[in-house]
């Protein structure tokens, strides 16, 4: 049988997390806008910056300052043309930053794997932006 879209793109989304370089959770993300992918990025340190797998995760308030998110990095792949009205897949739950930069850049549907717990849902406020959770993943997080 042939796979419906939300689980092609996020098969390609946990193929993307791969590249991921800090040890604390691997994500992974892809941005699509009819059919065709955009954009795709994983956490990771900033371009000629050390990673976590070398220098170690970088630590304030129990979380890992040295890398960017899979989220950020896979949007800034995209042009504000590529954002408008786009879907975005990520193996796990977006944090409450990278859902606030989701809301800003344009996107108009998330679609993730894995819950993960956050300080305020800010989805809950946009609700211009389908959100959706893709249940069957668990045990690939």
């Amino acid at each position: 049988m042939r796979k419906d879209w939300d689980k092609y793109f996020m098969d390609i989304a946990f193929m993307v997390k791969e590249r991921s370089t800090c040890p604390r959770l691997h994500v992974g993300a892809v941005v699509v806008k009819d059919k065709r992918i955009k954009g795709t990025g994983y956490n990771g340190s900033p371009p000629h910056l050390e990673h976590c797998d070398d220098a170690g995760c970088l630590m304030i308030n129990n979380h890992c300052k040295r890398t960017i998110h899979a989220e950020v990095n896979a949007i800034m792949e995209c042009s504000p043309e590529e954002r408008a009205g786009a879907t975005i897949y990520i193996t796990a739950q977006p944090c409450m930053e990278c859902t606030k930069i989701i809301i800003a850049s344009g996107i108009e549907r998330v679609v993730f794997a894995k819950k993960y717990a956050t300080e305020h849902d800010f989805f809950a406020e946009a609700d211009w932006i389908e959100v959706v959770y893709l249940e069957g993943y668990e045990e690939r997080v």
